[in-house]
C-alpha cells in the first residue's frame, strides 16, 4: 500500500504535552454514557457531510481522548466504537508510548492523505469540505469501502482533518513526530463522529497489519556464505538478503547474546510475513551488527549465476540442496532481478513428478523389474499419447522411467493407486504442501486429490493438469530420494524444519536412487550426465503449457550430498535447456 511513502517531521509544533501517567488501562463504556441511550435508536452515519465546525470539534474531541489514554471514550466518538476499541488499545499496550500528543491540524486535502499513505491521488478534486473521496477507508485508500460492492454503495461522504502526532517513549528523549489523518463524518443524531480506518493510527497501517514495538537488528556488517566468504551473486538481489535477515531473526531461537545488541523501533508487520516489516521510528539504535552466515556456498551460486545467464535471455531458475541436512547450496533466477522464481514460481513440473509417482507405485507393490506395458496412447477417457512413436508392451517400470514414457505411468497409477495417493504420498514422504520456513517467501508444492476424475489423475502422475512445483520443491524431492528423509530446505542454518509424516522406506529410497541412475547413464539424461555418474541419478521433465508453442524443461540430478533442480520457460524437452544448467552444478560441486 505505501511503502516508501514519506511522513514529515514536525519540529516547533505548539501542543499541550499529556502526562504518560495517564496512558493507563480504561473499562470500556459505550455511546455517549447517557443512561437513556438504550432507548434511543441507534448511531448512524448519514450522507450529509458534517459542517466544518462539527468536523473540527469531531477531530479535536477524539485526539484529546486518545492522547489522555481515554480508549473507551475516544472510540464511542468514532463509527466503529469495537474495531477502534481493538486497535487503540493495540497501539497503548502494543506500542507503549510513555507520553502522546495529538493535536488538531484543521483540514487536508486527499493528495497530502494520498502522499503519506503511498496510494494513488484521487483523480477527481473534492468540493469543499466534504467528499466520499477524502474519507479515509480501512484499507487506507480515500474513497474505498471494505463492502464488495463499493460502486453501489459509496462511502459516507466526511471531512478529511489532519493531525500532528508526538509520542515519547521511557529512557529515551527521542521523540516520534508524524503527520496524521482522519475523516469525520455525520451521525444520525446529528453528532460528528471519526469514520474508523487503521490509517487513523498511522497512515502507513493497513487492516491486515500490526503495529508494535520490535527489537530491531543493525544490518550485518557483512553477509557471508557458508564458508564465512562474503556472500555474492545477482539472483541475490540486497531486497532478497534483507528479507532473509529479518526472517531469520523472527524464526531462529532466542540468542541472549544476540539480544544484547538489539534495538528497539515501531513497526508495522505483516502477520502473514508476505510483505517486509516497516520501521517506522528507531527508539534505540541497535549495535552494530556481526557477520550474517547464510548456507549458500559461493563456488556453487556461481554456477548457478552463469547457468541462468548461458539461457541466452530465456526465463527460468536453479536451486541446489544438501540432502544430508537441506541446507540451500545456491538459487539462481533469469532475470536475475525479477521474481525468486526458484522458491516463489509455480509451474508443472511434467515427468520430474514421476518421482513422486514411482514412490507411490513402489509403495503399491509394483517393482522396478515388474513389467508395465508402454503403449502408444493412455487408457483414461481422454486418452494422452506418448512423446515418442512406437509401443513397448515388455517395458518394465524401470526402463518407462528411464525413456520417460508417460502412458505406462497413467495406466499403471490408475491401476494400482487411489485417487488420493499422489497427495498423500507427496506431502506425507516429501513434505510437499506442507508451510516451509525457508527464510525467504515461498510458494508450498501443490499436489491436489483428484477423487473421481480418471482425466485429472492421468495428468498429476505425469506432472501436469493441476500439480504445481517449482525447482525449490523438486530439488527438495530428489533430495530426500538421495538421502532417504526429508530435510526440509532452509537459507540459514538453525531454521525450523517441518518434519514429513513418514520416512521414505530404505527399500523404496533405494530402487528410487537406481532407477535415476539407470536414467543419467542409459536413459534421456544420458547424455546430458555424461561424466557425472558417480553416486549420482537424473531425471528429465518437460511441461505443456497452454497456449505455448514450446515445452517447459526440467531437469532434476543429485551426486553425492547435493540435488539441483532447474526449469526453464519454453527451453523444450529436459535435456535442452534445464539439464545443461543442472550438470553444470553437478561438475562445479564435484570439483571444489
Amino acid at each position: 500500500m505505501r511503502r516508501g511513502a514519506k511522513i514529515g517531521i514536525i519540529t516547533g509544533v505548539s501542543v499541550v504535552v499529556l502526562a504518560g501517567g495517564g496512558y493507563g488501562a480504561y473499562s470500556l463504556v459505550g455511546g455517549s454514557g447517557d443512561s437513556s441511550s438504550s432507548a434511543k435508536k441507534p448511531r448512524t452515519v448519514v450522507a450529509e457531510p458534517p459542517s466544518a465546525d462539527q468536523a473540527a470539534n469531531g477531530a479535536k474531541d477524539f485526539l484529546a481522548a486518545w492522547a489522555a489514554g481515554d480508549v473507551a471514550k475516544a472510540a464511542s466518538l468514532t463509527d466503529d466504537p469495537a474495531a477502534a476499541t481493538t486497535a487503540l488499545t493495540a497501539f497503548r499496550d502494543q506500542v507503549k508510548p510513555s507520553a502522546l500528543t495529538l493535536a488538531p491540524a484543521g483540514p487536508a486535502t486527499p493528495q497530502a492523505f494520498a502522499s503519506a499513505t503511498g496510494t494513488p491521488t484521487p483523480a477527481a478534486k473534492p468540493s469543499a469540505g466534504a467528499s466520499a473521496s477524502a474519507t479515509p477507508s480501512a484499507t487506507g485508500t480515500p474513497g474505498a469501502t471494505d463492502s464488495p460492492s463499493a460502486s453501489a454503495t459509496p462511502a459516507p461522504a466526511g471531512v478529511l482533518m489532519g493531525f500532528k502526532a508526538r509520542a515519547e517513549f521511557a529512557g529515551t528523549s527521542r521523540v516520534w513526530d508524524y503527520n496524521g489523518f482522519l475523516s469525520v463524518v455525520k451521525m444520525s443524531d446529528d453528532t460528528p463522529a471519526v469514520h474508523w480506518a487503521p490509517t487513523v493510527i498511522h497512515p502507513h497501517l493497513s487492516g491486515n497489519e500490526t503495529i508494535a514495538t520490535q527489537q530491531v537488528f543493525a544490518p550485518p556488517s557483512t553477509v557471508v556464505d557458508r564458508n564465512g566468504k562474503p556472500l555474492s551473486g545477482a539472483s541475490l538481489t540486497p531486497a532478497l538478503i534483507s528479507t532473509l535477515q529479518d526472517n531469520a531473526h523472527k524464526l531462529l531461537p532466542p540468542d541472549p547474546n544476540k539480544d544484547q545488541d538489539a534495538g528497539s523501533a515501531v513497526v508495522i508487520s505483516d502477520p502473514a510475513g508476505k510483505t517486509a516489516a516497516d520501521k517506522l521510528f528507531t527508539i534505540v539504535e541497535p549495535k552494530p551488527g556481526k557477520p550474517f552466515k547464510v548456507t549458500i556456498d559461493n563456488a556453487i551460486q556461481a554456477a548457478a549465476e552463469k547457468a541462468m545467464t548461458d539461457l541466452g535471455g530465456k526465463s527460468g531458475s536453479i536451486v541446489a540442496i544438501e540432502p544430508s541436512t537441506g541446507q540451500v547450496l545456491a538459487f539462481a533466477n533469469a532475470p536475475a532481478n525479477g521474481q525468486n522464481r526458484a522458491f516463489a514460481g509455480l509451474l508443472a513440473p511434467g515427468s520430474t513428478m514421476k518421482i513422486v509417482t514411482s514412490t507411490a507405485l513402489l509403495e503399491a507393490g509394483v517393482n522396478p523389474d515388474t513389467v508395465v506395458a508402454c503403449p502408444e496412447k493412455s487408457s483414461n477417457p481422454v486418452a494422452i499419447p506418448n512423446d515418442f512413436p512406437g509401443a513397448f508392451p515388455n517395458n518394465t517400470l524401470q526402463q518407462d522411467f528411464m525413456v520417460s514414457c508417460n502412458t505406462a505411468f497413467i495406466n499403471q497409477g490408475l491401476t494400482s493407486l487411489k485417487p488420493e495417493t499422489l497427495s498423500a504420498t507427496a506431502k506425507d514422504v516429501y513434505g510437499i504442501g506442507l508451510e516451509w520456513k525457508t527464510g525467504l517467501p515461498n510458494a508450498d508444492g501443490k499436489v491436489p486429490p483428484t477423487p473421481g476424475s480418471k482425466d485429472e489423475q492421468a495428468m498429476n502422475y505425469i506432472g501436469q493438469g493441476k500439480v504445481q512445483m517449482n525447482p525449490l520443491a523438486i530439488a527438495s524431492i530428489t533430495a530426500t530420494v538421495q538421502s532417504g528423509a526429508f530435510k526440509q530446505p532452509i537459507l540459514v542454518a538453525g531454521l525450523p524444519q517441518q518434519t514429513a509424516a513418514r520416512q521414505i522406506s530404505p527399500d523404496v529410497a533405494g530402487k528410487l536412487r537406481a532407477m535415476m541412475n539407470a536414467t543419467a547413464t542409459g536413459g534421456t539424461a544420458k547424455d546430458v550426465m555424461a561424466g557425472i555418474t558417480d553416486n549420482a541419478g537424473a531425471k528429465t521433465g518437460s511441461a505443456e503449457v497452454a497456449g505455448a508453442s514450446t515445452t517447459n524443461s526440467w531437469f532434476t540430478a543429485f551426486r553425492g550430498n547435493i540435488a539441483v533442480a532447474a526449469e526453464v520457460q519454453g527451453g523444450g524437452h529436459g535435456v535442452d535447456a534445464a539439464g545443461p544448467a543442472v550438470a553444470s552444478l553437478l561438475k562445479a560441486f564435484g570439483n571444489r
